[in-house]
């Protein structure tokens, strides 16, 4: 099974900048800041590292 980069992810946060897309939205972003890779990620793209967070299942 493939695990796929978002939100549900413990490594995964919406960006601090909001330029990046302008809106502001989680439901816009085209990107994710990953604390696993130290960088920015496609949302949804597919990934290796993917650990679902506990706090919200």
């Amino acid at each position: 099974m493939i695990d796929f980069c978002d939100l549900l992810c413990k490594y995964a946060s919406v960006p601090e900048d909001d330029s990046l897309d302008g809106a502001g939205s989680c439901m816009t972003f085209n990107a994710l800041y990953c604390s696993k890779n130290k960088r920015l990620v496609y949302k949804n793209q597919p990934c290796d590292k993917k650990e679902e967070d506990k706090d919200l299942e």
